[in-house]
């Protein structure tokens, strides 16, 4: 059943469709509806994290562990990637230094590695299409992580291969190999996420309220049922390692609706699930880009975020939800750069709600 959305201007649906036209255009060219535009100064450190591997129904998957400053084992956080995640390292660890940052809060950081395209769902069937061919027989290495130009994936890697199955691996294999290897505290942790991984951070906590207590969406596509967003999300897939969206989900069944937050925004109501939603304004602020493609492509994707979260806020606030902390800084676009920003500015109330 559809539910009932909140009443919006004319302006506001002339905005929306405009940016999805722009979208659209801008996607063909590379540019995903989940990849970063920009970089962050960080590099990466190979001495600060350590390899963790656990066995899934994907195969062997890989994350990076970074144990907090003081030892301690019950406060921890799943850091998600966007669209155009790599194979080789999470995009947290290549981009940005909120690793460091995390642990000197005394937080347990846990990156998963791989999920191009996947938005860590439990898929229906391998990624395929019919008469085209979406990657050569090229084995599990890095599926490419560049916003500007197409990446295909191998039909080697997960999720062509074989089904995607993110969420088990994130709520079952995944927690209890970090339990029973480094002690990891199994419940109570926190889950962040940009993009993609902004909506499927608040998929998981929607419907694993005891593993997650807290969950951050940056630049997040919170609204994915309104109209054209499933096939703004087709194109950006295609995009991104060359999936198809029909493999995820069917359109408008109860597997597609279980994904959108806009739908399920009552369950993170009535946990009381501590939430951290914010969105840049899609005006670029200093070191925001450094180029005009940049621009081109990084104002539209965080104007159609931003369109998406203040939907989400209208329904909780619809909802009377009082648990929500919304962030809207007045410049920011769809970059590293600033969703490193709001990491930072979100470690006090993480840490205050995990642990």
């Amino acid at each position: 059943m559809r539910l009932r959305r909140p009443r919006g201007g004319r302006v506001a649906s002339r905005l929306k469709r405009s940016i999805l036209v722009s979208l659209a255009m801008l996607l063909p060219l590379g540019v995903s509806v989940a990849g970063p535009v920009g970089t962050a100064s960080a590099a990466f450190n190979p001495n600060f994290g350590f390899d963790f591997w656990v066995d899934s129904d994907m195969g062997g998957i890989k994350s990076r562990i970074f144990r907090a400053a003081d030892g301690n084992t019950n406060r921890v956080v799943y850091a998600l990637d966007g669209m155009r995640a790599r194979d080789d390292l999470n995009g947290w660890e290549i981009e940005t230094d909120v690793a460091r940052a995390l642990t000197r809060a005394n937080i347990n950081v846990v990156m998963p590695v791989g999920g191009q395209s996947s938005f860590y769902a439990d898929w229906n069937a391998p990624s395929t299409f019919v008469g085209l061919d979406t990657g050569s027989d090229g084995g599990t290495g890095s599926a490419g992580s560049s916003a500007a130009g197409s990446s295909i994936a191998p039909t080697g890697v997960a999720g062509k291969r074989n089904t995607y199955r993110w969420e088990t691996f994130l709520t079952r294999q995944l927690p209890d190999a970090l339990s029973a290897r480094l002690g990891f505290s199994p419940h109570g942790n926190g889950v962040f996420g940009l993009s993609m991984g902004g909506s499927a951070a608040l998929t998981l906590a929607a419907y694993y309220p005891q593993q997650f207590s807290f969950a951050g969406s940056f630049s997040g596509f919170l609204n994915n049922s309104a109209p054209g967003m499933r096939e703004a999300l087709r194109v950006a897939m295609i995009s991104a390692g060359g999936f198809n969206i029909d493999a995820m989900a069917p359109p408008w069944g109860p597997q597609w609706l279980r994904m959108d937050p806009f739908v399920f925004a009552p369950l993170l109501k009535d946990h009381n699930t501590r939430l951290w939603i914010s969105s840049g304004s899609a005006l670029p602020g200093p070191g925001d880009v450094t180029d005009a493609l940049g621009i081109v492509q990084a104002v539209p994707l965080e104007a159609l975020a931003l369109i998406n979260t203040r939907a989400f806020e209208v329904r909780m606030a619809t909802l009377g939800a009082g648990n929500v902390h919304y962030d809207y800084p007045a410049t920011g676009v769809h970059n590293w750069k600033n969703w490193e920003d709001q990491v930072i500015r979100m470690i006090p109330d993480l840490s205050d709600h995990i642990g």
